[in-house]
């Protein structure tokens, strides 16, 4: 006799224990995207990272997250080719978030910093390119490759890196693929800060918690906003910061918080916020 069938587990189980991991530190979720060599990206872990930014999203006890690779090569070498060659579609789902959990979740409330490691090539600049803050290694590179390869940064490179430097660099960069040091985009301030190697999780978590300092609905109303009025003159932005359905700012001033924080600086204490 043969025996009973095997059973064929699915090629993703327990992908998330090896390739994405969640950790809290205070009010910050610190994912970390570890898929040895390159940390790139395949439609599973995908979805992995977008289940990930979820938590961030959903957990009141949450103020702001923290993206970074693992190891010290790679922050994150965007798609994963393997698997393009094994017939994944660049179409196929990515789940919540779109590419890598981030560069299309419109609805996320909550900041997130990306903590550069090291290269960010293709999808994984556009994942840096996704968070609000960038902190990097001063070994971290970053680049635009797919033109190189007959493709186009359509997760979000072509698109938010002219608005976020100078035109003819962003043009450049995507156009040719240039490998860039963090120290040049620091220079035009696409990154916050550039720290040696052996710093960047701190200099990351420091961030992070002066973020967290700061009230949780002012942080999503800040969000809220800038998404609502991006690409905008000033006069329409304002028209629809006053006048639109932004509901996290319309509840700002009269929410506790707000109360609470008037109060605190009144009596010279740190405020107790509770995010309502």
């Amino acid at each position: 006799m043969s025996g009973p069938p095997k059973i064929q587990r699915p090629r993703t189980q327990n992908v998330k224990a090896q390739s994405v991991k969640t950790r809290r530190s205070g009010r910050s979720l610190e994912i970390t995207l570890d898929r040895p060599k390159a940390n790139a990206i395949d439609a599973a872990t995908s979805k992995l990272l977008g289940a990930a930014f979820e938590e961030l999203q959903n957990d009141d006890g949450l103020s702001v997250g923290i993206v970074t690779g693992g190891g010290e090569r790679f922050f994150c070498a965007g798609w994963d080719l393997k698997a393009a060659a094994e017939g994944e579609a660049p179409d196929a789902d990515q789940g919540i978030g779109g590419f890598a959990g981030l560069t299309e979740y419109w609805d996320l409330k909550k900041p997130v910093i990306a903590a550069v490691n090291g290269m960010a090539l293709g999808g994984g600049f556009e994942l840096a390119l996704a968070a609000d803050m960038i902190v990097a290694s001063d070994t971290a590179e970053f680049a635009l490759t797919e033109a190189t390869i007959g493709l186009v940064a359509d997760a979000g490179g072509v698109i938010r890196l002219p608005r976020r430097l100078p035109r003819a660099i962003a043009m450049e960069m995507i156009m040719t693929g240039r490998r860039v040091p963090a120290s040049e985009l620091a220079h035009w301030g696409l990154v916050n800060e550039v720290v040696p190697q052996e710093n960047l999780m701190a200099a990351a978590r420091a961030l992070a918690r002066r973020v967290a300092l700061c009230a949780p609905l002012s942080l999503q109303a800040i969000k809220e906003i800038d998404r609502a009025t991006e690409g905008l003159n000033e006069r329409e932005a304002y028209r629809i910061m006053r006048e639109a359905d932004l509901p996290v700012y319309n509840g700002v001033y009269d929410s506790e918080d707000a109360a609470e924080g008037i109060a605190a600086l009144s009596q010279k204490r740190s405020p107790l916020w509770k995010g309502r």
